[in-house]
Parts: structure tokens; C-alpha cells; sequence
């Protein structure tokens, strides 16, 4: 059993994750809305692994014999003025979520839970490269800037990304 701070840390680190995928989702709608479906679908793949990511936490809880407490959700936004913006909030964002993975890496260390520090460190990684990737993102967006046969290239290319489901996320 984890103890009960890091029980409630990680629950909140499950709404948060689970926040993420309601905001991918919302700007994978917002980006099929303005007839974009290359950045719908990478936004689409983010929410879906966002979800992987809670379940990974939730897995853990109950089997370490902890109690999952989902939380509501709060609102996300539906909107962005352009998609530069929209990968300048999701670069952000991911920022956000480092510091939170990094709390509960902290917590468990204070706590010398090194069982949930070790599972912990697969998020650190995935930490590393999502912010690698919306920055990759917000520098190829800056670089095309308003040129249109950039952007519907770069559409095209996203179009392609495909996800691969988190094994250790199933039940």
C-alpha cells in the first residue's frame, strides 16, 4: 500500500491526466471544425494516451490496495486563434504536468516508496519527450508561419500519426 498523501497525490495526478485528454479532445474538435484533420488526429492520439496515462496511475493505486477517487473534470477551453497558439498551450500544459510528475517522484522519495518511484520514472521519460515534441511543434509552426502550403503539408503529415495503445494501461 502506498501511504495516504501519496495516495491522494496520485488520485489528483489521475484527474489531471484525465483533464489533459478532455483537452486534446477539445482541440481535436476544434481542429476537425476548421477542416484540419492531420491536427485533429494528433490531438485525437494525445487524448487517448492521456487516458492511457490515468489508467496506468489507476492500475497502480488498486494494485498497491489504494482506492481510486475520480473527481470531476474541470471545463477546458474550445477555442484557439490560431494553431501555433493551440501547440504554445499544449507546450505549456505539458510543462505543468512535469512539475506534477515531479511532486509525486518528490513525495515518494520524502517517503521512501521506491516502488512508486520506479513506476514513476516511465512518466519522467514520457515527461521528456512530450514536451520535446510540442516544442518540435511550436518551432516547425513558427518557422511555416502563415505560409498555407506549409500548413496543409504539415496537416497531411499529422494525418498519419497513429496510436499504439499502453499495455500496462489495460486492466
Amino acid at each position: 500500500m502506498v501511504s495516504k498523501e501519496l495516495e491522494t497525490a496520485i488520485n489528483k495526478q489521475i484527474n489531471a491526466e484525465f483533464w489533459s485528454a478532455y483537452l486534446y479532445l477539445s482541440m481535436s474538435a476544434h481542429f476537425a471544425n476548421k477542416g484540419l484533420p492531420g491536427f485533429a488526429n494528433w490531438f485525437n492520439v494525445q487524448f487517448r494516451e492521456e487516458q492511457d496515462h490515468a489508467l496506468k496511475l489507476m492500475n497502480y493505486l488498486i494494485s498497491k490496495g489504494n482506492r481510486v477517487e475520480l473527481t470531476p473534470i474541470e471545463k477546458v477551453d474550445t477555442e484557439w486563434k490560431s494553431i501555433l497558439h493551440a501547440f504554445e498551450d499544449t507546450l505549456e500544459h505539458e510543462k505543468v504536468v512535469t512539475s506534477l510528475i515531479n511532486n509525486l517522484v518528490s513525495i515518494s522519495r520524502k517517503e521512501n516508496d521506491y516502488a512508486t518511484e520506479n513506476m514513476l520514472q516511465w512518466f519522467v521519460s514520457e515527461q521528456v519527450e512530450e514536451e520535446e515534441t510540442a516544442q518540435g511543434m511550436v518551432d516547425s509552426l513558427k518557422l511555416i508561419g502563415d505560409n498555407g502550403f506549409g500548413l496543409y503539408t504539415m496537416d497531411k503529415e499529422l494525418a498519419q500519426r497513429s496510436y499504439t495503445p499502453l499495455a500496462t494501461a489495460q486492466a
